[in-house]
């Protein structure tokens, strides 16, 4: 999968910016636009004023608005950008309703999503809800004047434990709240060059010096098939397998479980290297090789897998960290006093 075949939906609580992102990052590659529509909402006002008495009918137009919509998606060609996906209609549903008027959304809701195309891959932009309260007072839409910050933030908390257990599309989390894409070009690249990198194209940035050893770059990697047999193997087309794997297997996807599991198995790699310690303290044979370099392939996998469920882009991480190391000055450690005697 790359930027010209993807569709891309974009997501966060309202005033994160995800509309102004969708826009940018469509003509950045040429894509066409989706846009969800609020102002054809003739609740929405009185919602924001009322929102028990107005809740059901608000939400109810909303997501037949967004079914409408959504439904057209596949005859759209791709790339494909929309600011919003359907699945993510649930979330204000279970924040603005309860009781009858809940079950009767689900049981309306279940039914047209079966019709609904998922995205290929969800940017989900994060901020507090001070951040977030901010950018709604500075666009000043006028159904948002009386915008109750405790409603924004029941909303925060929901979008985040809802993308923090989402599993039906790769999911790409990205903070906003310490930059400005809508006014610094750099933290703008940085964030198209994570969307890129997520969809397996992998950062665009130079070599790093003192890491090329003269070698020609590598060329782009092709998207990641369904095995690991024909890739050019770059750490983006192993995120993007064990994306595909845990789909596959239904291999749990929650962050915590798996960072337990990648614990156990950096137990297991210390033992393995107990044990060839031991091997060649004694001058016994050393047959830890196999045991070793299975364990450190477990490891890296749990890697993978934590760094796709926490939205991070792997690869363009370490080319960052890697790139801030050659400019750093190194200190050997003091020597201590066995060394000095």
């Amino acid at each position: 999968m790359n930027t010209t075949q993807a569709y891309i939906a974009v997501e966060g609580v309202i005033g994160v910016g995800k509309t102004t992102l969708a826009r940018m990052f469509q003509k950045e590659i040429g894509a066409q636009l989706v846009l969800e529509v609020f102002e054809e909402n003739p609740f929405l006002t009185d919602f924001y004023t009322d929102r028990a008495r107005y809740a059901f009918q608000t939400q109810i137009f909303f997501l037949l608005s967004r079914y409408h919509q959504q439904r057209q998606l596949a005859t759209i060609p791709r790339p494909l950008i929309s600011d919003y996906m359907f699945d993510k209609d649930r979330l204000f549903a279970q924040v603005n309703l309860s009781g009858d008027e809940l079950a009767t959304y689900y049981s309306v809701q279940e039914a047209l999503a079966e019709n609904v195309p998922l995205p290929d891959l969800v940017v989900f932009l994060k901020a507090d809800t001070a951040t977030l309260m901010n950018r709604i007072t500075a666009r000043d839409r006028p159904y948002e004047r009386n915008m109750d910050p405790q409603y924004i933030d029941s909303l925060r908390v929901a979008y985040d434990a809802f993308f923090g257990a989402y599993t039906a599309a790769p999911v790409l989390v990205i903070d906003t709240n310490e930059i400005d894409f809508v006014r610094d070009e750099a933290d703008r690249d940085a964030i198209f060059d994570r969307i890129r990198g997520a969809l397996g194209e992998g950062p665009r940035q130079p070599a790093l010096p003192g890491l090329d050893h003269g070698q020609a770059p590598l060329a782009e990697p092709k998207p990641a098939p369904a095995t690991l047999e024909g890739t050019s193997r770059r750490l983006a087309d192993f995120q993007q397998f064990h994306r595909r794997l845990d789909d596959d297997k239904r291999f749990p996807t929650d962050l915590y479980f798996n960072f337990m599991r990648l614990q156990e198995e950096i137990g297991e790699l210390a033992k393995a290297f107990a044990q060839r310690w031991i091997a060649q303290s004694t001058g016994g044979p050393d047959e830890t090789l196999p045991a070793i370099r299975e364990e450190l392939a477990d490891v890296l996998a749990y890697v993978l897998k934590l760094a796709n469920y926490a939205g991070i882009d792997l690869e363009e991480a370490y080319l960052q960290k890697m790139q801030a190391n050659e400019g750093r000055k190194w200190h050997p450690p003091a020597p201590s006093e066995s060394d000095q005697a």
